[in-house]
Parts: structure tokens; sequence; C-alpha cells
């Protein structure tokens, strides 16, 4: 497989790609491609925030799924609303030329807007452990019919202190689906979860494990809580090239 038109998936899929600009798969998207086309096995894969994990999981199962069964297929879960956004959208321009609807379910935003989603009967959810678990528990998303879950950056949904929230949704999905792990790390929470709930799961590695990605620098600058807004426009006077976000 040395590009997406190779890759054995669907026209559709191929053709949504293709239309972002996207002709050559990256190394975790040509390795969980290759497998999950080929494999109904559960899957662990290592890779790096950035280097593709989306379309590595998505592409799969909106290959695998049926666009004519109206309820949730597949479960993606991410430890933060704004991940959420992001898989929730990238699926979106996927399924440009696909009859596929995905939804994003994450808290501090009404429940009952995203109920109402919901009823519209989507095929794919992307949520945050704790929103998706509360509909799970309020019967407001179907779970019966799925066939595939995703636990996107694993570690950080672990170290976030979401084990119980994880613990009960694996729990209360049907046994015969097909569970996908993604993480950059495998922390001994992780370890224990794997070896609890996937079933002799394939690993994949793109890149070596347990590091930081080679393109981030960090820095500390220890100030007070009332300099705290003087500090970060002094730090943007010295970088005036500087581009980022700022989490408060």
């Amino acid at each position: 497989m040395e590009t997406f038109k190779d890759s054995g998936l669907q026209p559709s899929i191929v053709k949504g790609v293709e239309a972002l600009g996207f002709e050559t798969p990256t190394p975790i998207q040509k390795l969980s491609i290759e497998h999950l086309l080929e494999n109904e096995t559960d899957l662990i894969a290592f890779a790096q925030t950035g280097t593709g994990k989306t379309a590595a999981f998505s592409l799969p199962i909106l290959h695998n799924l049926d666009p004519d069964v109206q309820h949730v297929q597949a479960i993606i879960l991410a430890p933060t609303r704004e991940l959420c956004l992001q898989i929730g959208n990238d699926i979106a321009s996927y399924t440009k030329f696909m009859d596929v609807k995905v939804t994003s379910v994450y808290g501090g935003a009404p429940i009952t807007k995203q109920i109402k989603e919901l009823q519209g009967r989507p095929q794919i959810v992307v949520g945050t452990p704790g929103r998706t678990l509360d509909l799970i528990q309020r019967r407001k998303l179907r779970i019966e019919d799925v066939q595939f879950l995703v636990l996107d950056e694993a570690d950080e949904m672990l170290s976030m202190g979401f084990q119980d929230e994880l613990d009960a949704i694996l729990d209360n999905t049907p046994e015969h689906k097909q569970t996908l792990c993604f993480s950059a790390t495998m922390p001994d929470g992780m370890k224990h979860l794997t070896k609890k709930y996937l079933k002799d799961p394939k690993e994949i590695s793109a890149g070596k494990r347990n590091i930081s990605a080679s393109n981030v620098t960090h820095e500390l600058y220890v100030v007070s809580s009332k300099n705290t807004y003087e500090a970060m426009r002094r730090i943007v006077d010295f970088n005036p090239n500087i581009y980022g976000i700022v989490f408060c």
C-alpha cells in the first residue's frame, strides 16, 4: 500500500481523502489500514500526536460500517472536547461522498442539544468518557449495534482520571465489538486495561514508544498568579512569530 488509491478502501472514501489533498498514507495509517481491512482482531497502536491517527482508525471503520444501518456502529473516545471536535470534523470531511453521520458529545455543552443530535441516528459518535457514559446511562445513546470502539490517546484519558468511565463503557458495550487502542505511551494503567478488555490484540508502532514528539519544546516560567498575563505578553514580545493556544 503506497497510496490511498491502492489501499483497498471504498472509492467514495478515497475520493473524500484525495479531495482534502492527501494521496500517500503516513506510516501509522499504512499499518493500521492494512491490518483493519483484513482482520477483525483488536488493535493496540503506538503513535505520537500529529502522525495522522484519526485517519488511521476512522478510514477502516468507514470502510466496514453499514450506511443503511441508522444506529451507532462506532464509538470513538477521546480525552478532551477539543480533540472530540477535531476528530468529528475530520471524519465528517472524509465522508463528503458518503451517506454517513457523525456526532460529537462532550461535557461543558448542553446535553439536551447532544441528545437531539443523537436522535438524528448517527453511525459514529465521538465523545469524552464522562459525557458518553452519561448518555449511555440515560439510555439516549444506543450501544447494542456498536461494532467498533476506539480509545484515542488512551494514556491521556487514564492520566486524567477516566479509568472508571472507561471500565463502565467497555463493560457495557457488546462483547463482539472490535476495540482499537491508540496511544503514545504504555503506562501501567493502560497495560491493565488492554489486558482486561482486548482479545489477543495486534500491536503496531510508528516510531519509538514512550517519547514526546520531537518537534515539541518545553519551557517553564515561574510567576505569581497576578503576573501571568503580563508574563504572557512578554513571552509573545520576545517571540514575534509565535503561534499557539493558551489553555486557561
